[in-house]
C-alpha cells in the first residue's frame, strides 16, 4: 500500500487543455510518464490527439488521412470530456 501512496503524489494534475503532439504548445510531457484515458460521452476512446474538457471537445484522426506535413488529418467532436488517470 505504501507504493501506491508514494506514486499518487508524483502525477502531476491533469491539463485542461492537452495535446499529444510534442510541438503542440498544449503539450505537458510529465503526464505522459502516467497512463491517462479520455472518456468522451461516457465511453472511453483510445484515438485522441487532443482534448479540451472545460470547451467541451476533443480531436480525433479522420480515418488514415495525413494532411501536407504527414500527420494525421483530424476532426473536432464536441461533449463530454473527462480526463482521468488509469491505475
Amino acid at each position: 500500500m505504501t507504493d501506491m501512496s508514494d506514486a499518487s503524489p508524483a502525477r502531476p494534475e491533469l491539463p485542461d487543455h492537452l495535446s499529444v503532439d510534442p510541438r503542440s504548445p498544449h503539450h505537458v510531457a510529465a503526464v505522459f510518464e502516467h497512463d491517462i484515458g479520455i472518456r468522451f460521452n461516457g465511453k472511453e476512446r483510445f484515438d485522441v490527439e487532443e482534448y479540451c474538457v472545460s470547451e467541451g471537445w476533443i480531436k480525433v484522426p479522420a480515418g488514415k488521412t495525413l494532411d501536407r506535413k504527414g500527420r494525421p488529418l483530424t476532426i473536432k467532436l464536441k461533449g463530454a470530456v473527462e480526463a482521468f488517470y488509469k491505475d
